[in-house]
């Protein structure tokens, strides 16, 4: 074999692992769909969680963000997971701000149908869309809802709420 066939496949062989890792950095988002949420919760049975519902366009929502990955940091084995309330044509930029805040290797899912009333009526009857929302479901998973920015001392109590 030449040095010049040597070299491509060499070549080759290193811009596919380049192609890989780059695809494997990006986070997965889960088209949130009628009947998510409820899977969500089939899929974590008897397992306390934290759900975070947040939007691009949601200036509070972007600001909580390096604050929820502090706390992913350093309460690994509490989960999280994030729920995007924009529609898919916003993936690109959901990515993004997951990938910047270290997000991007938990569970993430994306609005993916047009009825996004009966997707927030599914999630919760008496939620009105307002942003921040977070859930911190126990392992029976009764939760509770609180809308609006919370400080780490917040979450910290919420926490030993579900976490007993």
């Amino acid at each position: 074999m030449s040095l010049k066939k040597i070299f491509s496949v060499l070549l080759f062989i290193f811009l596919a692992l380049l192609n890989i890792s780059a695809q494997a950095e990006k986070p997965i988002l889960n088209a949130f769909t009628a009947g998510s949420y409820q899977q969500i919760l089939t899929n974590n049975a008897n397992q306390p969680f934290m759900l975070v519902i947040w939007s691009v366009t949601c200036s509070s929502c972007l600001k909580d963000m390096a604050l929820l990955s502090s706390i992913h940091k350093s309460r690994p084995e509490l989960k999280m997971i994030m729920l995007a309330t924009d529609d898919l044509s916003a993936a690109d930029q959901v990515q993004q701000i997951l990938e910047k805040n270290q997000l991007s290797g938990i569970e993430n899912w994306i609005y993916a149908d047009d009825n996004t009333q009966k997707l927030q009526f599914e999630i919760d009857p008496k939620w009105y869309g307002e942003m921040p929302r977070t859930y911190f479901l126990d392992s029976a998973h009764l939760r509770t809802g609180v809308s609006g920015v919370l400080s780490k001392e917040d979450y910290e109590t919420l926490f030993k709420k579900i976490l007993n």
